[in-house]
């Protein structure tokens, strides 16, 4: 093969030869012309005109980010406190604490549970409401 003829693929060690654009005769990228990965304002961009309620959730949302968050006590998990509680499908006093009113289980996040024993709880709601001791759902009751 000679070094006049062109090669079979295309070129990836360096700048292309041909008609294509090079590196250097590409348009700077944005954050290059603004100094940095600062790209402007929000406020900046034109914007349609706004519907009444997506105004009134604007508005709303200013408002939640402007209050200060108030310190809320870790909630703490019922069963690591209390080592004398025992998670059983067959008590269902105990495992209705753990159901919303419309008998979805409640998240950890909210119930406090650590995940150690959110995992056997909602098993044992499953297991509680196959043999009909707790309800699936509020049409059941």
């Amino acid at each position: 093969m000679s070094e006049s003829s062109p090669p079979d693929g295309p070129r990836s060690d360096g700048p292309r030869n041909d008609d294509g654009p090079r590196r250097d005769d590409r348009p700077p990228r944005r954050d290059d012309r603004d100094g940095g990965g600062f790209r402007g304002r929000r406020d900046d961009r034109p914007r349609p005109p706004q519907t009444v309620k997506a105004r009134l959730r604007a508005k709303a949302r200013k408002k939640a980010r402007k209050q200060k968050k108030m310190f809320q006590r870790r909630k703490v998990c019922r069963f690591c406190a209390d080592k004398k509680l025992a998670i059983d499908y067959k008590e269902p006093k105990t495992l209705r604490l753990f159901l919303s009113e419309t008998g979805k289980l409640i998240p950890r996040r909210i119930s406090g549970n650590c995940a150690k024993h959110q995992r056997p709880l909602a098993l044992a709601v499953k297991r509680s409401r196959q043999v009909a001791l707790l309800p699936y759902s509020t049409s059941h009751v």
